[in-house]
This record gives structure tokens, sequence and C-alpha cells, in this order.
């Protein structure tokens, strides 16, 4: 049976509060959509923006991106080898400082998840110990190692570790506390210790989401490594950074080509690690 418009308006009379909504959601919505009018008028306002600014800005990027192609072509190999010198000391920064994190997180892990440390206020300091690690960026935690240590990739590497400790320890608990207890209630029915329960029952459980939340956050610190040698912490963005600085735009294109390229390669590898070794945990269920 279908409506014509003559029952429609014949509804629409009998009650018409059903074809309209109430003058205090009108006027709420009115009001967030004025509040968020006004608020990105007042950002504009307050960050100069202009047409004739985004022109001319624009003009200049053309300038910039004009230098991408043909790429620049280092000529000799002691130019090229300090290249390849930058891409592997950022390589190692992020894989020193991913490994490190994991060491560390991975016993705090367990005293995050709720199935594991059954006291509250204990876990719950300990979660809280998490967010306050996470709460400092990367690059603030390079800028204060630099003012230790140094310059160099030290500090990367331990701006990286300690930021992936709150980071992987939070990952960690959650996966911890999303297992099955069936395998637990097997192994402990069997006589196993509560050491046995996490060993044989819950480790295989986590260990494939484990490993995936790794390669996954190994392929971000790369490009992360990238910033932190801008600020001095060693690797590839140092070297960037000297030639940006410089105005040489030809070679800092080409710096960011191989950087895409080595993103990409690992990207690629970190996919069929974790294809095969989520795969193989799947086969032997």
């Amino acid at each position: 049976m279908s409506l014509t418009p003559t029952d429609i308006a014949a509804a629409r009379a009998r009650v018409p509060g059903a074809f309209s909504q109430p003058l205090s959601t009108r006027l709420r919505r009115y009001g967030l959509w004025g509040g968020l009018v006004a608020l990105m008028c007042y950002c504009l306002w307050a960050f100069d923006f202009s047409p004739l600014r985004i022109w001319t800005g624009l003009g200049r990027l053309g300038d910039v991106l004009g230098f991408m192609f043909p790429p620049y072509v280092w000529q000799t190999w002691e130019e090229f080898s300090e290249i390849l010198k930058g891409l592997g000391e950022t390589l190692s920064i992020a894989f020193m400082g991913t490994f490190l994190g994991a060491i560390i997180a991975f016993p705090l892990s367990f005293l995050g998840a709720k199935n594991i440390n059954r006291l509250n206020f204990f876990r719950l300091g300990v979660r809280r110990g998490y967010d306050v690690i996470r709460a400092f960026e990367t690059l603030i935690l390079a800028l204060i190692f630099i003012r230790a240590f140094g310059l160099g990739p030290l500090a990367g590497i331990l701006a990286i570790a300690v930021s992936e400790v709150g980071t992987f320890a939070k990952l960690f608990s959650e996966a911890i506390e999303n297992t099955s207890n069936k395998p637990v209630e097997g192994v402990k029915a069997s006589g196993g210790s509560r050491l046995q329960q996490i060993r044989f029952a819950i480790a295989p459980q986590v260990n494939p989401v484990m490993v995936s939340i790794l390669l996954y956050n190994f392929e971000s610190n790369v490009r992360s490594g990238t910033i932190l040698g801008i600020v001095g912490a060693g690797g590839i963005g140092f070297l960037l950074s000297d030639r940006i600085s410089a105005y040489k735009w030809d070679e800092a294109w080409s710096i960011i080509f191989l950087i895409i390229a080595m993103v990409y390669v690992i990207d690629y590898l970190s996919g069929l690690i974790r294809a095969r070794i989520i795969g193989t945990w799947d086969g032997a269920k």
C-alpha cells in the first residue's frame, strides 16, 4: 500500500510533531553549527589566513616541487655512502628503540591485565603509568635525551624506547585480557602452576598479536626516526635537514624518495612476516 501526497498532508495536519523536530533540538543544532563556524572563522583570523597568502605559498611550493624530477643522482661513492649510512642509522635507531621498548613493556603488560593481576589498585596504578609514559611525545623525549646524552643515535633510541614502553604495555595488556579462559582452565585442571598457565595457555594466544603490533610499530618508528634525526638524534633526518637548510632541494627530494622506498620495503617484508606467523599459529590450532 502506497501513500499519496494527500494522505501525507492529512497525517502531517493530525500529528505535526511527528514531522518536525522540537524547538529545543533545533536550537541545539543551530547553536552547535554556529559555534563550529565561529571557531573556524576565529582560527582563520588568528592564523592570518588570506587568499593572497595561499596563492603566494602555492607558487613557492611549485618551485620546491620542481626539483623532484629528474631525481638527483650522487656522482661519487663517498657522497652516496653517506646517505646509505644515514638510512642504516635510522633503521638501527628504529629497531633498537622498538626492541628495547618491547622487552621492558612485555612484563609490565601482565601487571596491567585484569585476568592476570587481580589487585585492582595495583593494576590501575600500572595502567596510569602507561598513560603517563604515553603522554610524552617521542619528539619531546628526543629533545630531553639530546640535552642529557648529547647529539647522536643514542638519544633517538632512548626516545623511541621510552615512548614504546607505554604503547606496547597498553596494547599487550589489552591483548592478554581478550584471550580465552578455556585453555587456562585446561592447564589448571591438569595441575599446571600459574606461570605454566601463562606460558602454555595465554602466551600462544597473544604471541601472534604481539608480533603484529611489534612489526607495525617498527614501521612507524622508521618514519619517526627520520623526524628525530632532524632535531639532532642522528640518522637520515639529519642529512635531510642539512640539505633543506642549504636549499639543496634536488638532493633533499632524492633522500625523501629513498626514505619512501625504505619504508615501502619494510612494510612489504613486515606483511610477509605477519602473514607467515599468524598463518602458522592458525594452522596449529
